[in-house]
């Protein structure tokens, strides 16, 4: 018997990105599916290894069916902060930032997202690697950061 957390018709909340990972029709292995935020309806309960509760989610606004984790998924009125970045994105210092009054990364400088906090006192904020900072992270308001557009990070990728 299955201890299902959401049932039939449910509305729930996905909490991580989820790419397809091989067994997605029609898609490359790794393409996005379905964003972070989504909302959807559960249309099945199943298991995965006998351990773990799979739903199958239809999210309408993609048009997509996808197995969702119990982990991966919130009851749709839960409380939801949405974010600029996502994890593993890469972003721009919009100013120089500093600690204790030294400036640690130079406006400009090109950092990924490792992780995203949504209930900071203030706003979502991010902790980020620079790329001029190896082995530190630094943890940055969202409003301190700019988008590194991919033909942008492309071109550097080329470069190096």
């Amino acid at each position: 018997m299955i201890d299902a957390r959401w049932d039939f018709g449910e509305p729930v909340r996905l909490t991580r990105n989820v790419r397809n990972d091989g067994t997605y029709p029609g898609l490359d292995t790794g393409a996005p599916l379905v964003r972070r935020g989504s909302i959807g309806y559960v249309v099945d309960v199943g298991t995965f290894l006998q351990d773990q509760i799979i739903y199958s989610v239809n999210f309408l606004d993609e048009g997509r069916i996808v197995g969702c984790r119990e982990e991966e998924l919130i009851d749709a009125d839960e409380p939801w902060t949405p974010s600029r970045f996502e994890f593993r994105e890469k972003v721009r210092s919009a100013k120089g930032l500093s600690v204790g009054g030294e400036v640690l990364v130079k406006r400009g400088a090109v950092g990924e997202v490792i992780k995203v906090i949504r209930d900071a006192p203030g706003g979502v904020v991010y902790h980020i690697h620079f790329e001029c900072l190896l082995g530190r992270l630094l943890q940055i308001p969202e409003d301190a950061l700019e988008p590194v557009l991919a033909e942008e990070h492309d071109d550097a990728i080329r470069l190096s």
